[in-house]
């Protein structure tokens, strides 16, 4: 058993059909003085009743009344939890054996480490949605900041929250999100990473990831319209993160 303490920070929006899985997978992993932070934002289905049947110790739930969307309730699981590394967690997907030593491992000398997933039945990856080709991280790209934010910018950066762990000490600059943040916190997270040179990336997939019609983000391509709205918001995330990074420095 390692000594540090790790909080799964969760959103949950009307998951009850997926929800036990994840839990099981993820509870498998985890250690017992771990604990896992769920922040329900103001489902209308059975996912509270769900949590409340859950017999661990580990587990916190937070209901709240009112629907603010998926950004401020990750937000949220995030100031809320206790840890020495904080993982994000989506409620549909599947962790895969081994993920919690492996983040942990990478964020010993970088504050957030972003990883590979797999789609859920083949462990297949993802396509990019420019290019069509295998949608992957690689290690050695992890230190080219550059080029990252490139990718980022293009849309072209396959950074999910589902996939990244976070280390505590790097809450403070990460949090509050930018108060315009209203979809893609994985890219903003990324980005503040990539721009404090704190970013490392893990090849190996820690998540298999549940394709379905109510997925809060997709691969595929966007409206010309949603696509330019999208850089501009990166563009401003970008230029907070620079901002951020100075005054961490």
């Amino acid at each position: 058993m390692s000594d540090v303490r790790v909080s799964v920070c969760m959103a949950t929006y009307n998951g009850a059909a997926y929800l036990q899985e994840q839990l099981d997978s993820i509870l498998a992993e985890l250690e017992p003085q771990d604990e896992v932070v769920i922040v329900d934002d103001a489902s209308s289905d059975g996912t509270v009743a769900l949590l409340s049947t859950v017999d661990d110790p580990r587990v916190r739930v937070h209901p709240r009344g009112n629907n603010r969307g998926y950004v401020r309730t990750f937000e949220e699981a995030l100031g809320l939890a206790t840890g020495d590394v904080l993982m994000l967690s989506d409620q549909d997907d599947i962790w895969v054996p081994g993920r919690r030593a492996l983040l942990v491992d990478a964020t010993l000398d970088h504050a957030v480490a972003a990883s590979n997933l797999v789609l859920l039945g083949d462990d297949s990856p993802l396509r990019s949605p420019l290019t069509g080709r295998d949608w992957l991280l690689r290690a050695e790209d992890g230190a080219r900041t550059a080029y990252n934010q490139r990718q980022i910018l293009m849309g072209d950066a396959p950074y999910f929250g589902c996939a990244m762990a976070i280390r505590r000490d790097f809450l403070a600059t990460a949090l509050p999100f930018p108060d315009y943040l209203d979809e893609s916190h994985d890219l903003w997270l990324a980005t503040l990473a990539n721009a404090c040179g704190e970013l490392v990336h893990v090849a190996a997939p820690t998540v298999r990831r549940r394709i379905h019609d109510s997925n809060a983000s997709s691969e595929r391509p966007r409206g010309v319209r949603q696509a330019l709205q999208s850089r501009l918001l990166l563009v401003r995330l970008w230029r907070e993160a620079r901002r951020r990074a100075r005054a961490r420095a």
